[in-house]
């Protein structure tokens, strides 16, 4: 087991966790915020850049607006499953309204969409609205 790099979603610093500490509530050594959070946080497009390039654990990111039925619909499942994932993957929230270009930078075509990046790589995609456990399991892979 080594350390895994993460960005911190509040502040952008960059940080080296123990992979045992990861479920221990590690936080950011620049501002103190947990760097591996029970939920799902809204992050803004530089620190989404930061983290999908950097971060040794799978980033998922869900591209929503407030205006979105479906969005709204998943917005609690997605949540739910940040809880479930929680030490395994990061997930995260971009408000495509709120940052328009943020969406044509990676090629959205729809929402919600999630997007799942792995060091670095853009690693799958899914269009539409789904359940927390559907979420859970798209992540792991199983």
């Amino acid at each position: 087991m080594g350390d895994k790099t993460l960005t911190c979603l509040s502040c952008g610093q960059l940080n080296r966790v123990p992979e045992a500490k990861l479920r221990a509530g590690a936080k950011c050594g620049k501002c103190s915020k947990a760097l591996v959070p029970a939920d799902a946080v809204e992050v803004s497009p530089a620190i989404l850049e930061k983290a999908s390039k950097n971060d040794d654990l799978p980033l998922v990111v869900d591209f929503w607006a407030p205006w979105c039925g479906p969005c709204k619909m998943m917005a609690p499942e997605f949540s739910k499953a940040a809880k479930k994932l929680s030490g395994r993957a990061r997930l995260v929230k971009v408000n495509t309204q709120k940052h328009q270009s943020t969406g044509g930078r990676y090629r959205i075509k729809g929402i919600p969409t999630m997007v799942a990046f792995e060091r670095g790589k853009e690693r799958k995609r899914q269009a539409g609205a789904m359940r927390a456990g559907q979420i859970e399991g798209w992540v792991t892979g199983r």
